[in-house]
């Protein structure tokens, strides 16, 4: 018999607006996400995956935002029916974000202690050393001499620190699943590998789940262990990494893959994505 997955998405679908001018932005998908398992929603921009995200602890603005259908199921319980009172606790504490522009998600007046000491006073209220605490999450991101950076403010700090100190943020907390919305956009090649490598650590010695979220089919080899391809609202295609990697059966996630520069490869012009004709598969 299966275990029950971490997290379930049942026919979810999102419109914004209402009426004629409604934009129908997530359509209808379903994915699931086990305990310690790395699912990566792969898609261009405007195809779901970030709306998605939020929607899980119910984060989007309503209004716009409307949640048309479907089930969020985590831990079994679905959260597109929990009161405010009951998605609090759970918004950070048992799923954490960290956000592709670390820059503008730390608050540039407040210093890098006072912002993890007040996640963890909030969602941990029984820790008694919040400073020790705060030290201890620094650590484990990789940051060196973390007690000399306590004083530090976002502006002092290089984009890939700043990061770093949005992972120890969102690990400080303790979540089951954390959900990395591109994480790495705004970084230079080298410190997009230090990301990727630091997550997957983590993943192995903490046991979390992580959702990743990303355009890049070149970040989800060494990370991920299942694949969904997100193409305008719709889940076209989605299994084992290296199987969709190996044998992809979908246009549109070949397209995605042919997108990938790859080391010595003959410089040449990006192969266009036909949407016209992708959008043809989706009708019934």
């Amino acid at each position: 018999m299966c275990a029950t997955p971490l997290l379930e998405v049942r026919n979810l679908a999102i419109d914004f607006g209402r009426g004629e001018n409604a934009t129908h932005a997530v359509k209808g998908i379903s994915f699931t996400i086990a305990d310690g398992e790395t699912v990566a929603v792969v898609g261009e921009s405007g195809s779901g995956k970030s709306v998605t995200a939020l929607s899980l602890t119910r984060l989007l603005p309503t209004p716009p935002a409307r949640y048309v259908g479907g089930e969020i199921l985590f831990n079994g319980r679905n959260t597109l029916t929990l009161s405010g009172d009951e998605l609090r606790p759970m918004r950070g504490k048992q799923i954490a974000y960290i956000f592709q522009e670390p820059g503008t998600s730390l608050n540039p007046v407040f210093t890098i202690e006072f912002q993890i000491a007040e996640a963890i006073r909030l969602h941990r209220p029984e820790v008694k050393d919040v400073r020790g605490e705060v030290v201890r999450a620094l650590d484990l991101v990789g940051i060196r001499d973390p007690e000399k950076r306590l004083g530090d403010y976002p502006h002092q700090l290089s984009g890939g620190m700043q990061q770093r100190v949005m992972i120890a943020m969102a690990l400080a907390c303790h979540p089951k699943l954390l959900v990395a919305d591109e994480p790495t956009t705004a970084l230079d090649v080298t410190i997009q590998k230090q990301i990727m490598d630091l997550l997957r650590e983590l993943k192995g010695r903490l046991g979390m789940s992580i959702m990743l979220i990303t355009h890049n089919f070149g970040i989800v080899a060494d990370i991920a262990d299942r694949v969904v391809v997100m193409f305008r609202g719709h889940i076209v295609e989605e299994g084992k990494t290296a199987d969709v990697l190996r044998n992809p059966q979908h246009p549109y996630t070949r397209a995605l893959i042919d997108c990938v520069p790859r080391l010595g490869q003959k410089q040449r012009r990006l192969k266009a994505i036909d949407h016209a004709e992708i959008e043809a598969l989706l009708k019934p």
